[in-house]
């Protein structure tokens, strides 16, 4: 099939047929389909969108594109979470340890940074030894041996969305929501999965800030993913202030095995957590309920267990045998510290989220452009909550950076992005809702 055909056929508003998808992602992926070609397809669905049955055409087609994997030889049910990215937000590191000391196996493959948030892989990278982009002789070790396994996509997963995605970020087509839909979901389908969770975020520090953009997404990732034969639920989440209390890469990691640990949770993290935990244990079988996948979540938080999985899936891929620990001891540590002042009484009645995720990448904690080195050591800590009570003078966060310049300017951004008032503002529900197949 002439691809020129497939694009115009998209132009035009037309229903492209399962045939004409794989076609034209064969194409892309053996390099027979032009840059221009792309970027012209990917226009096309931008404008006029695609139906489910399309939706889930191309999800499978690029996820053919590539290896598959294969767990059926685990002796457990398999399933992996995926968010769609804020700031604060390392949930993956303490939900995949969790649901593994559950009984289950999560073989996640992760992100990097990507525009203000900050990226899973990012994260780990900064563990000494940490091996983030094993073969996949090694990663179905680490999964056996730990219950779960945090790496990035590797060459053989998905190539087509490689493509399609690096084209997409240069010509204005990002925002698509049945190419977001087909992106994330086909690296989920080729990890070879039995059942996902999603976190869709929305607010002021998410891709999509309003309500109703996020939930038309959230929407499509569970019917199309179910439509291509994987069970998926999804939750809403807010993001209208940073999760955890930390925003960066070392520090995220030292906020994650404090919550493992349990000497510090931040409050609106545990509850996104759990609430990810207890829909992951349900659709993967291992509780009847929700109401009971929280209950067993929070046991297995509590009694040590996560934290030991979390210990054991390091180990099991190149990091320190003691990192959980002492990770002060293993993880890097920036220069400079810089107190982020109030300047007046109040209460903390907003912050501008996405500016704290800005502040990072200021800082080197993220990309400006994709072959940026990340400093994984700079970020911001102790980011107090919307609701906070402060004095002129105290804290608001406190900034890590390279040099003083550079905490100084951070430190502005920081400041600008609170805003203080009078009165406490009423709290905001942190999980939203759930998004449920239909039927």
């Amino acid at each position: 099939m002439l691809p020129q055909e497939i694009i115009r056929s998209k132009r035009d508003g037309q229903k492209l047929s399962t045939q004409e998808i794989a076609s034209f992602i064969e194409g892309v992926t053996a390099g027979t389909v032009s840059d221009g070609q792309v970027g012209a397809f990917a226009m096309a669905v931008f404008f006029n969108g695609m139906s489910r049955d399309e939706a889930v055409a191309l999800t499978l087609a690029m996820r053919d594109s590539g290896d598959v994997l294969d767990w059926s030889d685990l002796p457990g049910p398999v399933t992996d979470k995926h968010s769609t990215g804020g700031v604060g937000d390392n949930v993956s590191l303490m939900v995949a340890p969790i649901v593994a000391a559950c009984g289950a196996y999560v073989p996640m493959i992760s992100g990097r940074g990507l525009g203000h948030t900050g990226g899973t892989l990012d994260k780990m990278d900064a563990i000494p030894g940490y091996i983030s982009q094993p073969d996949v002789a090694g990663f179905r070790k680490a999964v056996l041996e730990a219950g779960c396994a945090i790496i990035g996509q590797t060459a053989d997963l998905a190539p087509a969305d490689r493509r399609l995605y690096a084209i997409r970020d240069v010509t204005g087509t990002v925002e698509s929501v049945p190419l977001i839909t087909a992106s994330i979901l086909s690296k989920k389908l080729a990890a070879g999965l039995q059942s996902l969770v999603l976190d869709v975020k929305v607010g002021n520090g998410a891709f999509m800030e309003r309500s109703r953009d996020a939930t038309t997404l959230a929407n499509s990732l569970v019917e199309v993913a179910n439509g291509a034969g994987l069970k998926t639920s999804a939750l809403v989440t807010g993001m209208n202030e940073p999760l955890a209390s930390a925003a960066g890469n070392a520090v995220e990691v030292r906020n994650a095995v404090d919550f493992l640990t349990g000497r510090f949770r931040d409050r609106r993290l545990e509850d996104v957590t759990l609430a990810l935990a207890a829909d992951m244990l349900q659709s993967a079988g291992l509780v009847s309920s929700n109401q009971d996948g929280m209950r067993r979540a929070a046991e297995t938080l509590a009694g040590g267990g996560a934290a030991a999985v979390f210990a054991r899936m390091v180990a099991a891929l190149g990091g320190p045998v003691d990192f959980v620990e002492n990770p002060e001891k293993y993880l890097p540590k920036a220069a400079t510290e810089f107190a982020v002042e109030a300047t007046e009484n109040g209460f903390v009645t907003g912050i501008a989220t996405r500016d704290i995720g800005l502040a990072v990448v200021g800082l080197g904690g993220g990309r400006i452009r994709p072959d940026d080195r990340i400093d994984h050591a700079v970020g911001i800590t102790r980011l107090l909550p919307v609701g906070a009570e402060v004095r002129a003078g105290e804290a608001l966060a406190l900034v890590h950076a390279r040099n003083a310049g550079d905490a100084e300017a951070a430190a502005a951004a920081v400041l600008s992005a609170y805003a203080i008032g009078a009165s406490k503002p009423p709290a905001e529900k942190t999980v939203i809702r759930r998004i449920l197949p239909r039927g």
